[in-house]
Formats: C-alpha cells, sequence, structure tokens
C-alpha cells in the first residue's frame, strides 16, 4: 500500500495523510485533521514517541516498517477503524493507555480539569475519595490518582472487559494499590458511606436516534458506551439522585453529557449547575456541589 518511492518517514506521513483526504476518513478520536492522524499512525506503527524531534523525519524506513504502515493504513482506510485500536493505545491526560474495542476511546475533555487538580472546585489536597463512573479504560481514574496522589479511586463500569482493562492499566502506571475496579451499574454498588469528596462522570450521553447517522468509526466502539436512550440522558436522571446520596456537601459531581446539554437543561431547569469552558476545546460539561444536589433531588426527583 505504501509505494516504493516513500523512503521516509515524512513521505509516509504525507502519502497517509493525502491517502485519508481521498478516503474521507473521519477525524475525531485523538486528532481532528489529516496531518496530524498521519504523523500519529506513522509514529505509533514504529513505536516512537508522539515528541518525536523533526531531525528524525527524513531517516529512511526498513522493508518491514513500510510493510507495517502499509497494513495500519489499509485498516484506518479500508475498515474506518480507529487508529487507538490499530494500535491498541490512547493518549489521556499525558498518558498512554491500553485500549481495544471493549471500551470507549479516550478523548474527554475532563482531561484539563483533571490536570488543574479540579481547582478552583476543590482543594486538591484534601481529596480522599473518588468515584469514576463508566471507567472503560480506566483513563479518568488513573490520571485522577496521578493528579491528587493522596486519594482512593473506585472505578466502576458494568462491562468486564472494560474493569479488565482498568486493572492492567492501573497496573502500568503503579497506581493499583489505590485505584480499585468495581463492577457497578453507576454508582449502584457502592455504601452510601463514607461519602465521597468527588464524582466523576462521563456517561452514553448520545440520544438513540443520532447513533446511526455517525461516521463508521464510530461504529468500532461498544454501542453501550455511547446510547444514552431517548434524550441522551437515560443514565444521567439516575446518576444524578445517586449522587446525591454519596457526596459531602462540598463534594462535587462533575459530568460529561457532550451535546445532549441542551436536553439536560430542558429537563432540569432549575438545578444549579456550572457549565464548565476549556481552554483545549470541549463542552458539555457541568459541576454541581453535594449540597446543590441534595437540595434540588428531594423536590425534582
Amino acid at each position: 500500500m505504501l509505494p516504493d518511492e516513500m523512503q521516509t518517514l515524512t513521505d509516509a506521513v504525507r502519502w497517509a495523510a493525502s491517502r485519508f483526504e481521498q478516503a474521507g476518513v473521519f477525524y475525531g478520536h485523538g486528532t481532528d485533521n489529516a496531518i496530524d492522524e498521519a504523523v500519529a499512525l506513522v509514529l505509533q506503527a514504529l513505536h516512537l514517541p508522539p515528541d518525536l524531534d523533526s531531525l528524525y523525519f527524513g531517516t529512511r524506513l526498513s522493508a518491514d516498517e513500510k510493510a507495517r504502515i502499509g497494513d495500519w493504513l489499509q485498516q484506518r482506510i479500508d475498515d474506518h477503524r480507529p487508529l487507538p485500536y490499530i494500535a491498541g493505545e490512547a493518549w489521556f491526560a499525558g498518558l498512554s493507555f491500553r485500549v481495544d474495542e471493549r471500551v470507549l476511546i479516550p478523548r474527554s475533555p475532563l482531561a484539563e480539569l483533571i490536570e488543574a487538580g479540579f481547582q478552583p472546585w476543590l482543594d486538591p489536597e484534601a481529596v480522599e475519595r473518588i468515584a469514576d463512573v463508566g471507567t472503560g479504560c480506566g483513563c479518568i481514574a488513573v490520571a485522577c490518582a496521578y493528579a491528587l496522589p493522596q486519594a482512593r479511586v473506585d472505578a466502576l463500569d458494568t462491562s468486564d472487559g472494560a474493569l479488565e482493562l482498568t486493572r492492567a492499566n492501573s497496573a502500568d502506571h503503579g497506581v493499583a494499590s489505590r485505584v480499585t475496579a468495581i463492577a457497578s451499574n453507576l454508582l449502584g454498588a457502592l455504601a452510601a458511606e463514607p461519602m465521597y469528596d468527588l464524582i466523576v462522570a462521563n456517561p452514553p450521553y448520545v440520544a438513540s436516534e443520532r447513533l446511526d447517522a455517525m461516521p463508521a468509526e464510530f461504529r468500532h466502539e461498544p454501542r453501550q458506551g455511547l446510547d444514552g436512550g431517548v434524550d441522551g440522558l437515560s443514565l444521567v436522571h439516575p446518576l444524578l439522585m445517586q449522587a446525591a446520596e454519596r457526596l459531602h456537601d462540598d463534594g462535587i459531581l462533575v459530568c460529561e453529557v457532550g451535546h445532549s446539554w441542551p436536553a439536560f437543561e430542558q429537563a432540569y431547569p432549575e438545578l444549579p449547575v456550572t457549565w464548565l469552558a476549556f481552554e483545549r476545546g470541549g463542552a458539555g460539561v457541568f459541576v454541581i456541589t453535594g449540597h446543590d444536589l441534595r437540595e434540588y433531588v428531594p423536590n425534582h426527583g
């Protein structure tokens, strides 16, 4: 698939980008344009770091390297398989994670909030207990353990495959002693006491009728990780009630609802949430305190 005249890393990147544009692949699982996607594919195929010095882009490719790049290109173009699944690796909050088709590919703007230690909403040094709802590969749980080294994290999911990946990624990053993978439907498996300082949730939030119209790349991801029901909020509704029972007054729920935020505002017009803005892009993430949830839930649950 990679022509004989393509000899260097730069040649491979240029060729891959052209093929991506010609094939109409979708960018949205780590990159947003053909050049960045091509650079990521070539570097990962060659087991090179994402910040490789440009000096090395003029180096020549071996026959085996060209064959591997060609195979990855074919999967990306012919099958519309997202690059992180081909590579078995995705990056989140500056960390590398194992991924496969059992979990969604990490791409949440929550990385920016985690890297900031959830400031100004929390004092990072005071956070002791965290719940990560719908942990997937465990990227949020592990990143939280990195950012808040005194905290313990319960990583929750209904998928055995997701919990297996979470355990593997926790071990890879040396935080397995503080990240516990738990089979749970939302917060259902957790006791009401002791309460949590922070609950982070990135539940499915795509309205069911929109799923089939999404680019082919999304059909490689587990449907249960995307399908949020009729309004995109089928799991968010019970999550609010459960979080109200498990947060300290000054603890917070951070929840991503993506493009279903208008449906959320329509369903909860009086709920005093704060919508977050991100320097690196992304929207549809709100914060609310345990106190405000409890004030609201008894009257509107």
